[in-house]
């Protein structure tokens, strides 16, 4: 009682609360392919002490139901996670008045409400599959994915916060359930949303990344213009310079659309080489490498 008193205006006595222990998270992969490091557990347990519990992350002030007042780490022996490695949970106590809250105590006690989430920041993750630190660079490896039957998936680390935790339907972590937010500096880069997207998998955005890729198809697009244009100029030019063959002139404007811009170079670059060899003599110009000594090439 003396570490729930710490959080109310009067002292209340233990027939004045219902108290519950709740598993808030552990260190399995969850279902967006993602695991706290044992450490982080460590950090969240120091983190969750007295914070609000809410229903269905909805913070608002009449969706507070209950309040965390310790936390512990567990080690339950001869358990493993889905990639076999020692379990460890985060578990908390919280309570609740009974005054006014009785039916959402039944709920409790009944097995209704039991699924949790918590929603905390987190300022590392690394790649399981190279242990790229994520929030620095990008690897190639797509969480959800296996490589060499190794799958990847992304490793929490130094949270920064705890916001709160809720009851859920459908938690994130299947022990007890999770939904993770980064820190602005440790955000997806452009690169992982590309990645994300060619998975073929569902892609969920923060404001901050939808910014971002609107803002790269929007450099894509004036890059492709200026692309097609020079495209357009390179087919003028070799063009031109098939003028010395009328019918290859025509088989050029019709081929060239489907040519690389590098293919339009390289033609173009033949084809005046081509058009200097086949121009005409014109008679009172001087012969290339020869002195004009006299007007031989215009006797008859």
């Amino acid at each position: 009682m003396k570490l729930i008193n710490q959080y109310t205006r009067r002292e209340y006595t233990e027939d004045e609360v219902y108290t519950f222990s709740v598993v808030l998270c552990d260190n399995d992969i969850d279902r967006d392919f993602e695991q706290f490091s044992p450490e982080a557990l460590e950090k969240l347990c120091e983190l969750f002490v007295g914070k609000t519990g809410i229903s269905d992350h909805d913070a608002k002030a009449s969706n507070q139901i209950a309040r965390i007042y310790d936390c512990r780490i567990e080690y339950p022996q001869n358990e493993y996670n889905s990639v076999g490695q020692p379990l460890v949970r985060l578990k908390a106590t919280a309570y609740i008045p009974k005054d006014g809250n009785e039916e959402f105590i039944r709920s409790i006690d009944s097995g209704i409400k039991k699924e949790v989430s918590v929603g905390c920041s987190v300022s590392k993750r690394y790649c399981s599959v190279c242990g790229c630190d994520l929030t620095v660079d990008s690897c190639s490896h797509i969480k959800g994915k296996r490589y060499n039957t190794e799958l990847c998936y992304h490793i929490l680390k130094e949270p920064t916060d705890a916001y709160e935790w809720s009851f859920v339907a459908v938690p994130a972590q299947r022990g007890a359930g999770v939904i993770k937010s980064f820190d602005k500096g440790s955000r997806l880069s452009m690169e992982e949303v590309m990645k994300s997207l060619s998975s073929g998998g569902p892609v969920c955005l923060t404001s901050e990344e939808a910014a971002l890729l609107t803002q790269k198809i929007s450099s894509l697009e004036k890059e492709a213009l200026l692309g097609k244009k020079y495209k357009e100029e390179l087919i003028k030019k070799a063009v031109k310079a098939s003028a010395f063959d009328e019918k290859l002139a025509g088989i050029i404007l019709d081929a060239a659309p489907a040519l690389s811009t590098t293919q339009l170079e390289k033609l173009h670059e033949y084809l005046s080489e081509k058009s200097d060899m086949c121009a005409p003599v014109v008679q009172l110009g001087k012969a290339k490498g020869k002195k004009q000594l006299n007007n031989k090439e215009y006797s008859i």
